[in-house]
């Protein structure tokens, strides 16, 4: 068998099993949350017993767990679950298909070195070779799922950034309407979804918080810490400096977003010089030689036609 197909038969074999661990994944916990909304309608002792204990061992509760403490290992100053929230991964599902992810990978990892070495090429089965292999597989195990949370993190905070100007502007319409801050953010999460998907979906646990009685300046800080983004924490001061002291709003959230308007464009100016940059190593790299061969062509091949007259005669 030849090493392109063996490569495609493991990748092929290895995307499997993700796929099987996610589906079983969410049909257990679809069956446990049944489950248990049976219990609490009508629960005989057992039952009782059984939830009060926490329910059944199942095989990805154990890979939960075993997800659990691999973060809490690789991640010793508890970023994770920052990542999550600004990831948008607050149920309690999310978190327990995560953590199944991240207990599982090192499994299929292991199922994926167990089928190399029964069916791999034997000249790649050399005692360097395999344990360069174990390395390279419990990194990426561990390392793996760091890497792709916080690649869907900051994807979202991308997103979030980008709904900042929108949302100046619906704030300043909401407030010169009349509405209060809770008024306003209950407008957008009511109305809103639609125009701004990822801060509608954020204001809807802020909104949950200030209806349990949370202080609006805590839970606006406490949001403006977690999400991280320059242009909304920006806006969620002047938002806390407003609901503390009161005063104008539309003045000052129109000067917060003619500064944002113009760090957006020293920003885009930014990214222009770089990518000028880049096209000049490209144009050098590949247009010059070219040019080169245009222009200098006929010249140095006339010299090298006399250069052999002279040596012809």
């Amino acid at each position: 068998m030849s090493p392109t197909i063996l490569a495609s038969l493991l990748a092929l074999t290895v995307l499997i099993v993700i796929g099987a661990i996610f589906a079983v994944g969410i049909l257990a916990l679809r069956s446990r949350e049944k489950s248990k909304l049976q219990q609490r309608i009508a629960p005989t002792a057992q039952e009782r017993e059984e939830f009060a204990t926490g329910g059944d061992r199942a095989v990805l509760q154990r890979l939960a767990k075993r997800g659990k403490a691999i973060e809490d290992w690789v991640d010793s100053d508890n970023q994770s679950a920052r990542l999550m929230l600004q990831a948008g991964w607050r149920s309690a599902q999310a978190r327990m298909l995560w953590y199944i992810f991240q207990g599982g990978l090192p499994v299929v990892m292991i199922i994926g070195l167990l089928i190399f070495w029964l069916f791999g090429p034997a000249h790649l089965k050399t005692p360097f070779f395999m344990v360069l292999l174990v390395f390279c597989g419990a990194s990426l195990s561990f390392l793996m799922p760091r890497w792709i949370l916080r690649s869907v993190a900051e994807s979202r905070r991308e997103r979030i950034k980008s709904e900042v100007p929108l949302f100046i502007h619906l704030l300043v319409l909401l407030f010169e309407a009349g509405l209060s801050n809770r008024q306003a953010f209950a407008s957008l999460v009511r109305e809103g979804r639609g125009v701004l998907p990822e801060l509608g979906r954020e204001f809807e646990v802020v909104l949950r918080q200030l209806d349990a009685g949370a202080d609006t300046e805590a839970v606006l800080k406490s949001f403006s810490d977690v999400m991280d983004i320059g242009d909304l924490s920006t806006v969620l001061g002047v938002l806390r400096q407003i609901d503390r002291y009161g005063g104008e709003v539309r003045e000052p959230l129109l000067e917060t977003l003619k500064i944002l308007e113009e760090r957006r464009t020293m920003d885009l100016r930014e990214r222009v010089n770089i990518l000028s940059g880049r096209m000049t190593v490209v144009m050098v790299a590949f247009f010059f030689p070219a040019l080169l061969i245009f222009v200098a062509g006929p010249a140095f091949l006339s010299i090298i036609r006399a250069l052999a007259q002279v040596n012809g005669q």
